[in-house]
């Protein structure tokens, strides 16, 4: 046999008993707009949504999952930072006059993950800033782009993110689709209706969306939370609401069929939740269960053994980034915001909970500057009802919402719809006691510069650094 012969053999034989190189481990972040628990997945039967469904499937499925504050660019910067809208700087919506953004030194997600050599890519609705604090490197948001068009337009955002995909290069990759669906757009876009259900549904004026198969409801056939009146008014926005849910639930089934033909099913960890509670009365903006709750499915390819299982553990928004750098492996930095005490997350990764049931049951939420669902049909119909001293089949009235006790505790277990406040019953004083201990640390610990209110002021160079204000609250 000739030498050369010989030698191109054993290169044969050793590349042939090599092993390939593992997958690199990617991340696909699929975000719902003011999403709710409106899908099979969550044991509503009125609505369609069988690409939820299907991921569910393949998922651990949360039942106590929430926001850390319930308004869009708020929890949009908490989950993208891992810290509280009070410790990122985020503290109101980032658009147009309220202009709030995170502080300038906040290390970000996609900062961290672009520093790891990770590819990162954004469609849809960002909704926070500044760019320099949120950058990505793949990017068609409503920065450069029309939102409906990358946040409604399902065929657009397919086409998208089979571009990201076909760009991809060696690096593992974080993409992070966000749709505007099914998010309200009576106050903006009026002719495609109160969610913009009509948006692309092929009618006159209205657009086409090629891949979309509106699914049309009527009032009578919705499920009406418990949080919101009962009313044709509040059962149309729900029919219309559910429309645009089913338009957001057969994106993700067009999204999660491009990761498949493009070769990357095997190797992408799958997140799917919401920014906040649904946009009605004692929903969204609001801090209890109605407002801050969130689905969130957790799918990954090496945990198939917990695949359609249903995980009790509190969840956080907060633990979105702490669990997509244990995925990556990246160790969170030692870094400060201001002066020397050092940022710490107080979230955790999640990917314990893909082995087995976790002991979790605490979560924390903080409220924000943020109300606007006044305009809404639901809403104004509501004013209507108050004002003639008619029926609203509500379960509170406009004052009780309107008009809080400073202090409210719950027991969710045995008082689901959260209307009898303990908080002033002495027998749940020691629970009460803990939990307010453990609200005011997390105050602290992530540096809440109203820590001290309503009745003092943080004055930092002072001590103590409560300082009251004798204003009688």
């Amino acid at each position: 046999m000739r030498p050369w012969a010989l030698a191109l053999l054993l290169v044969a034989f050793r590349t042939g008993g090599a092993r390939p190189p593992a997958p690199a481990r990617n991340v696909l972040l699929l975000l719902a707009d003011d999403g709710g628990f409106e899908s099979g997945a969550y044991n509503n039967s009125a609505i369609r949504t069988p690409s939820l469904d299907s991921l569910a499937r393949r998922s651990v499925v949360f039942q106590n999952a929430f926001t850390s504050v319930s308004s869009c660019s708020p929890s949009r910067a908490s989950i993208l930072t891992g810290l509280p809208q009070h410790q990122n700087g985020m503290y109101g919506l980032h658009q147009d006059v309220h202009h709030f953004n995170s502080f300038d030194s906040v290390r970000s997600l996609p900062q961290l993950l672009r520093q790891a050599g990770i590819r990162t890519g954004i469609i849809g609705k960002k909704h926070v800033g500044p760019e320099a604090v949120y950058p990505f490197d793949f990017a068609y948001t409503e920065e450069n782009s029309s939102v409906l068009q990358v946040g409604r337009n399902i065929t657009r955002i397919k086409a998208l993110v089979r571009r990201f995909l076909q760009s991809q290069d060696e690096r593992p990759f974080f993409l992070y689709v966000a749709f505007h669906d099914p998010h309200r757009c009576g106050h903006s876009q009026p002719q495609y209706g109160a969610f913009c259900e009509k948006f692309g549904n092929g009618e006159s004026g209205m657009g086409w969306i090629p891949d979309w198969k509106p699914q049309p409801y009527r009032p009578e056939q919705v499920q009406v939370p418990h949080f919101v009146p009962d009313t044709p008014a509040a059962r149309a926005d729900l029919a219309a609401q559910y429309t645009t849910t089913g338009r957001m639930d057969q994106g993700i089934g067009l999204v999660l069929e491009e990761l498949r033909q493009a070769g990357f099913h095997n190797s992408t960890l799958v997140i799917y939740t919401s920014d906040n509670g649904i946009p009605f009365p004692g929903g969204r903006t609001n801090l209890y269960r109605s407002g801050t709750a969130e689905p969130l499915l957790l799918s990954s390819p090496e945990h198939r053994e917990r695949w359609g299982q249903v995980s009790q553990a509190f969840a956080s928004l907060l633990d979105l980034t702490p669990t997509i750098l244990d995925w990556f492996s990246i160790p969170y930095p030692s870094y400060s915001i201001f002066g020397t005490k050092q940022v710490h997350l107080t979230g955790k990764s999640l990917l314990p909970a893909l082995e087995s049931e976790q002991p979790w049951d605490t979560t924390f939420s903080s409220q924000s500057h943020h109300e606007d669902f006044y305009v809404s049909p639901t809403f104004q119909d509501l004013l209507n009802r108050t004002r003639a001293g008619q029926q609203t089949h509500w379960n509170k009235t406009l004052h009780q919402y309107y008009y809080r006790d400073r202090w409210e505790l719950f027991d969710c277990s045995t008082d689901p719809t959260e209307s009898q406040n303990l908080a002033p019953d002495p027998r749940y004083a020691p629970i009460f006691q803990l939990l307010r201990a453990q609200l005011l640390k997390w105050q602290w610990d992530t540096g809440d510069p109203w820590v001290c209110a309503p009745d003092a002021v943080l004055e930092e160079k002072l001590s103590p650094q409560c300082q009251p204000l004798h204003n009688e609250l």
